[in-house]
């Protein structure tokens, strides 16, 4: 129904505005009396066997909603009713962006796909703790961090901080993000030294809390094999809790779209990014003899690119392009095959 129906309706609208309708009707849908048991009982598939326990959090099942789908944290309360185990807010940066010019968001659907370029638009750390205020503390909520468009990269360290410190009391978990290709120069601070240094002040920053939250690093799927081995050392040398594998990419390679769809500038998400995002998986997985956990992202449209991440050494999943393109019934087959 979804595929057939609904889908082609949203794909009437733009990108970004379809996003925004789809996010509001549901926000409306949820408060009619007994609607979110109703949700819940056609999405949740609750059992022990999806349990997943990483870094001190016991996750209800593997499969999480990926960070940009909510980026200042406005509808995690309502879009936890779909069966989701954990969902990524963010990208969140200290100070509210508007992000770039539109369009910045086009889909590509001969190749079920997403290009965006939407730079880290958010409300702001202020904004992100309102909505995170009185959140269920029973639901796990991770915090994607970044730094602002205009603070340059040699004082990145202070607004991944000032998330860090704003959001520590209100996420379970953090993400750095470091990956993506929307900010101009952000993806410079994944070279070794750069990062090793945000990474050690945010590993300081986090013994001085009473709870220490476990932070984790989301790289980009066009690193070269040398640059993972950078990857592993970092991990070992910063002892960060885990790696998020992988953001969007900038390649084009092997597509169907047009031409003009494929000169658009961003990242590209989706099914094209799914054979690369596992290699990047595997080769983590393996030249570290499976030392950190791996959280698997990108191309996972159905339940059989799931179980492909996570047996190429993935402890966890999240969706983003596959949720848009498969609907909200993903996540139940992703679990019901695991239950299988």
């Amino acid at each position: 129904m979804y595929t057939y129906l609904i889908r082609p309706l949203f794909f009437l609208l733009e990108p970004e505005k379809a996003h925004h309708f789809v996010t509001a009707m549901f926000k409306l849908i949820l408060k009619i009396p007994g609607k979110r048991w109703v949700i819940e009982k056609l999405y949740k598939v609750e059992d022990k066997r999806l349990e997943r326990e990483l870094f001190g959090l016991k996750f209800p099942n593997p499969v999480g909603l990926a960070a940009g789908f909510d980026k200042q944290a406005s509808f995690y309360k309502e879009f936890s009713s779909l069966g989701f185990g954990f969902i990524e807010i963010g990208t969140i940066t200290p100070k509210p962006q508007d992000g770039n010019p539109q369009p910045r968001m086009f889909r590509l659907p001969k190749d079920q796909g997403l290009i965006n370029r939407m730079g880290f638009n958010n409300g702001g750390l202020e904004m992100a703790r309102k909505n995170l205020q009185n959140r269920d503390k029973n639901f796990i909520i991770g915090g994607n961090i970044g730094k602002n468009k205009l603070t340059p990269n040699e004082n990145a360290i202070d607004d991944y901080l000032e998330c860090f410190r704003g959001l520590h009391d209100l996420v379970d978990y953090f993400v750095v993000n470091v990956s993506s290709p929307n900010t101009p120069g952000l993806r410079e601070l994944q070279d070794k030294e750069p990062l090793l240094r945000i990474l050690n002040a945010l590993k300081e920053e986090n013994t001085k809390i009473p709870t220490p939250r476990p932070i984790l690093l989301k790289i980009a799927p066009d690193l070269t094999d040398s640059q993972l081995d950078d990857i592993v050392e970092i991990v070992a040398e910063s002892k960060i809790d885990g790696i998020i594998a992988t953001n969007t990419t900038i390649s084009r390679e092997g597509l169907s779209s047009s031409k003009e769809l494929l000169a658009e500038a961003g990242g590209l998400s989706g099914l094209p990014v799914r054979e690369r995002s596992t290699e990047v998986i595997s080769y983590l997985h393996q030249k570290s003899n499976g030392s950190f956990p791996i959280i698997g992202v990108g191309g996972i449209h159905s339940a059989e690119d799931a179980l492909e991440k996570l047996k190429a050494g993935a402890s966890l999943v999240q969706v983003y392009t596959g949720f848009i393109y498969a609907g909200p019934g993903l996540m139940k087959s992703i679990n019901k095959a695991l239950l299988k």
